[in-house]
């Protein structure tokens, strides 16, 4: 796991954590990374200082430290909010996968019955969608309290 500071287009600083840096470029470029304050997708890194483990502190046989963060109330919040509104949708929409774009544009144009559906879709596919005035919202993977 890698964590990174981030900062969106509006200078909202934050950090998150990515199970590698490709992971992080891949969500960043697909709109799945978004400031917590705005929403806005437009995130790029910030300088962080590396953390470097020091041997010469740390028994052989002990394993080494993971880096942790504090949540704020507000953060916990938000993250119980993305949590429901996730569960809410698997309870309650219909998987509709890789079909997700083209059953969201038939439901739109009336050749298919409407339901609420989820699936998957590209940032372009997604911003398509919403200039044909399809209302679409991404949903993002929240971590567990564990993590």
């Amino acid at each position: 796991m890698i964590k990174y500071a981030l900062a969106c287009e509006q200078a909202h600083e934050f950090e998150s954590w990515f199970p590698s840096s490709e992971a992080f470029e891949t969500q960043r470029e697909r709109g799945f990374v978004t400031c917590p304050l705005c929403n806005s997708s437009k995130v790029e890194k910030q300088i962080m200082a590396p953390s470097i483990a020091r041997t010469d502190k740390v028994p052989a046989a002990q394993p080494e430290a993971q880096a942790m963060a504090v949540l704020s109330d507000r953060e916990r919040e938000i993250r119980a909010a993305l949590r429901a509104l996730r569960e809410h949708v698997m309870k309650n929409a219909e998987n509709v996968g890789k079909d997700f774009v083209e059953e969201a544009r038939k439901m739109h144009y009336g050749e298919a019955e409407e339901r609420s559906i989820y699936g998957e879709a590209d940032l372009e596919e997604a911003r398509s969608l919403l200039e044909e005035g399809i209302d679409v919202l991404p949903i993002p993977h929240v971590p567990d309290d564990r993590n």
